[in-house]
């Protein structure tokens, strides 16, 4: 940490949960860049793509809303009710290697 602070001493490190659900509002937002910037991938140079990057953030900033969230943990937990009781799955042993597999694996 002070390595980084004396090599960036404007640097703000903040620690964020990795399973929350402002990981899935980021992964929308790329998903949309991808589909709606990106594709087809067809830019004649970088200055290209930064260009359509820069022309798309302005559009999405002017008339992009909050993603309303309507799915509740009431509505979960009834999903979670509804579904059959079902047996726990069995363990299973994976399968063995072929022996050729085993032979190039010991090799190594």
């Amino acid at each position: 940490m002070a390595r980084l602070r004396g090599r960036y001493p404007n640097l703000i490190l903040v620690h964020l949960p990795t399973h929350a659900s402002w990981l899935n509002q980021i992964a929308i937002f790329f998903s949309i860049v991808q589909r709606k910037v990106l594709t087809p991938n067809d830019f004649p140079h970088l200055a290209a793509v930064e260009q359509r990057l820069l022309d798309f953030e302005t559009l999405y900033n002017d008339t992009a809303v909050p993603f309303h969230w309507r799915f509740t943990r009431a509505d979960l937990a009834d999903r979670l009710a509804a579904l059959p009781d079902l047996p726990p799955p069995r363990a299973t042993a994976p399968p063995p290697l072929p022996a050729t597999a085993t032979a190039t694996l010991c090799a190594a």
